[in-house]
């Protein structure tokens, strides 16, 4: 950007944007260059007069989210990256239908789940553990254990560069393999999610269950961006790429974990390049051996 454009962006924002921060400390990889600008939004109404202004200074940007299911390279990111905060991450049961609850587009998971058990709802039990935010749950249609979130959802509130909020309804939409078709240049507001009334006491085991499985079957608590690349049609890319030998290679200080093979995880010092350094070697490999090209479900921005 130019100084004239980032004194903008600190007028409009009234201080919500952070400049050149690491984003290593953004991402729960803990990996990435530096990004040029992270803005936190606090409400509709200032995102939407920011949204605008990116737009016309033909400026770059992404919604951040929680920063999961991405990897940033180490030459960092330019433009600006959106967090959705305030009245963005908000969460409330609609008081007209206990079925429906609205759950603002950077309301973290996790979150998600505690209200769940709070309000004793049910329904949504197969997302515990899904290190990331409602809004980026719904662009990936994201999911566990045989079900999506497309299956809960009724419609999505989104925002455009020319600032007009539109709502999506569930038939307007079209679901993919972890993808979610919206219109270009959008954001994620809010989502309505259907659900089912129940007591807490119903609905902890259910979470405990599902949270359970993913523990026991995914390396818990280690630095990575969650599965690494999708399943290709009728196998799992952990089988595949565990078939060919690489559970635990490691290149600097990235390494396939040896709990699940696609998960690569960060020791510590891995860099972006070492990442794209495993993938690279596993797409070749598992290419040679069974004739599959793993298609990346991680997400991947930045420079070199």
């Amino acid at each position: 950007m130019t100084e004239a454009q980032r004194r903008g962006m600190d007028e409009l924002t009234g201080g919500h944007v952070l400049w050149n921060t690491p984003m290593d400390r953004w991402t729960t990889f803990h990996i990435g260059g530096p990004a040029e600008a992270v803005y936190e939004a606090p409400d509709i109404e200032e995102l939407s007069r920011v949204l605008v202004f990116l737009h016309r200074e033909a400026i770059p940007w992404r919604v951040l989210g929680a920063g999961s299911n991405l990897l940033v390279r180490d030459g960092g990111v330019p433009g600006a990256l959106i967090v959705l905060k305030g009245t963005l991450a908000s969460i409330e049961r609609s008081a007209s239908n206990p079925f429906l609850v609205r759950a603002g587009a950077g309301l973290p998971i996790r979150a998600l789940m505690r209200r769940s058990l709070a309000d004793g709802f049910a329904g949504l039990e197969y997302l515990a553990g899904i290190p990331g935010t409602v809004g980026g749950a719904v662009a990936m249609n994201a999911g566990a254990f045989g079900k999506e979130i497309a299956s809960s959802l009724v419609s999505v509130e989104i925002l455009t560069t020319a600032g007009e909020v539109k709502i999506m309804q569930r038939p307007d939409l079209r679901f993919h393999y972890r993808q979610t078709e919206f219109p270009a240049e959008t954001v994620i507001l809010e989502v309505c999610l259907r659900v089912e009334p129940s007591h807490p006491e119903a609905v902890r085991p259910r979470l405990q269950t599902f949270l359970a499985r993913r523990k026991a079957g995914q390396p818990w608590g280690a630095a990575s961006a969650g599965s690494v690349f999708k399943n290709p049609p009728g196998d799992f890319a952990g089988r595949l790429i565990e078939e060919v030998g690489l559970k635990g290679k490691r290149i600097g200080g990235a390494e396939i974990s040896e709990r699940h093979a696609n998960f690569i995880i960060n020791t510590g010092t891995a860099t972006a390049a070492d990442v794209l350094a495993l993938m690279a070697l596993a797409r070749e490999k598992v290419r040679a051996r069974h004739g599959v090209l793993l298609e990346p479900e991680i997400q991947i921005v930045g420079e070199e």
